[in-house]
């Protein structure tokens, strides 16, 4: 099945961007990502603080199968309703750093919406460590729950 999350990574450069059209509308796509509730469906993680305000802070907590606890964290520094989240991401167990993430929200009819994530590393070789994980696969099947648990909220 071909991978609907489209990740650009051009070579030599410590950024990538990441593209997903959904069959949602553009309210819905972003309720995906503002409501605590939603996040931890899709996102199969816990969701310990969300504040979606300039400024703001999350705190997720992730339960590995063999009961590992791996947390996430950044700060908020633009949250513009239905338009765009600009954010740091930082996995507080590894060795990548943090990361700079631009999420804008688009409308592209009244029932499908597109989303593009423009992340930027620290180096160009934390970038390329990150493109060696299942990183595509985790993204594309993250995705994919998102549309479907979406879907339910209509």
């Amino acid at each position: 099945m071909e991978s609907k999350t489209k990740i650009n990574a051009q070579d030599g450069k410590q950024d990538l961007v990441i593209t997903r059209e959904f069959d949602l509308p553009l309210a819905l796509l972003f309720k995906a990502y503002e409501i605590p509730e939603i996040v931890e469906q899709w996102m199969g993680t816990k969701v310990l603080k969300l504040e979606n305000k300039n400024h703001g802070s999350y705190q997720f907590e992730t339960t590995a199968p063999k009961g590992n606890k791996y947390g996430f964290n950044g700060t908020i520094h633009e949250f513009i309703l239905n338009q765009k989240i600009t954010r740091t991401f930082e996995m507080e167990s590894a060795n990548f750093g943090v990361q700079l993430e631009f999420l804008e929200f688009e409308e592209l009819t009244n029932n499908t919406s597109k989303l593009t994530m423009h992340v930027v590393y620290r180096s160009v070789e934390i970038r390329d460590q990150i493109l060696q994980l299942p990183f595509a696969q985790g993204l594309n099947m993250a995705h994919n729950r998102l549309q479907e648990i979406a879907k339910t909220l209509k």
